[in-house]
């Protein structure tokens, strides 16, 4: 008979965890959009960093040249950049790149280096 009344439970280790995994995804829901900004802080700076208002899709372009030469239009118009055209848009292209990392294609990474070069070009920085 004391067989039958054998009571089986479950760790309280993993029932702690399933009701902190749940208060987490909770807590996310609650929150919406706020967790996809912060998550996304690099998309955030390239649209609305102090130093420059990028044209849409500026790095996505096909050539070199066009990356520059937007780069270079959009630094020369911004009035909230802090230091010079040059360096502005040369700091928007070289973080873009660095935040990329090993997800950049190679063949993207080496057109938005070619278009540091021509930026440096364009600005008569040779």
């Amino acid at each position: 008979m004391a067989a039958h009344n054998k009571v089986t439970r479950k760790p309280a280790r993993k029932s702690a965890r399933k009701t902190a995994g749940r208060a987490t995804s909770t807590a996310r829901r609650k929150r919406g959009a706020k967790t996809t900004i912060s998550k996304r802080w690099s998309q955030r700076v390239t649209k609305e960093s102090d130093a420059l208002d990028l044209k849409h899709g500026v790095f996505k372009q096909t050539s070199a040249k066009k990356i520059a030469s937007s780069l270079k239009k959009s630094a020369e118009q911004s009035t909230r950049r802090k230091s010079g055209a040059y360096r502005s848009a040369l700091s928007m292209l070289t973080f873009y790149i660095t935040r990329a990392g090993k997800t950049l294609p190679k063949t993207e990474r080496s057109r938005l280096e070619r278009a540091k070069l021509e930026l440096k070009h364009q600005f008569g920085r040779d």
